[in-house]
């Protein structure tokens, strides 16, 4: 269901984006040509691991992805990827909050930042679809667009690590050490896609000055 899920979710988001390519199987051998130019781009990031991990799994088209192509995969799964979260600490803080439970505040907390993150992230997704992959020259709304994600997903990253900041150390409970561990997921996940994004924003501003 989770993965049918970020599929959707994939598919809903690459329809209204242009110039994006199908949403079918890579045969064998574009799938060896995107898999190559996946592990090149995920080795600018924090978690190449991860990165080609994720990426490899949903970056479905007939040819090797474009730059634009994986940042715009990479953030939809960091959206992804925090909602899931999100609807995990929603449960946990009804029912902290329920018994009265001393750990309910540093929860609510965290629920209030990866909300934040949510909200960050869809905006990315969105406004990343405003650049035109096209155009012939970098004009003031291309950069106004990029200076927008760049803001956003960074953001949404920091959010993300004031989160697992709340969780210092190694010894805590089995709730706390979950919690930490898909909040911490979701930044790496964030960290990989400003990452690619920063590489894209580069490229295309170094092609068309």
């Amino acid at each position: 269901m989770a993965k049918l899920s970020l599929s959707l979710l994939l598919f809903f988001f690459f329809i209204f984006c242009i110039n994006i390519g199908t949403v079918e199987p890579l045969n064998r051998t574009a799938h060896s040509q995107a898999r190559t130019f996946i592990e090149a781009s995920c080795r600018t990031t924090r978690y190449p691991a991860l990165c080609v991990k994720w990426l490899t799994r949903h970056a479905s088209s007939d040819t090797p992805p474009t730059a634009q192509q994986l940042t715009r995969t990479a953030l939809t799964v960091s959206l992804y990827r925090a909602r899931h979260v999100r609807l995990y600490l929603v449960k946990v803080a009804k029912e902290l909050k329920a018994t009265k439970a001393k750990e309910y505040p540093v929860v609510r907390d965290c629920l209030v930042q990866i909300d934040d993150s949510v909200s960050q992230l869809s905006q990315s997704t969105g406004e990343l679809c405003r650049l035109d992959p096209k155009a012939e020259m970098m004009s003031d709304d291309m950069y106004w667009h990029i200076d927008n994600v760049d803001t956003w997903v960074s953001t949404a990253l920091t959010d993300a690590s004031s989160c697992v900041d709340e969780f210092p150390g190694q010894r805590m409970s089995k709730m706390k050490a979950t919690i930490k561990s898909k909040v911490l997921n979701v930044a790496q996940l964030t960290s990989n896609a400003l990452a690619l994004f920063h590489r894209y924003a580069a490229a295309a501003i170094e092609k068309h000055p």
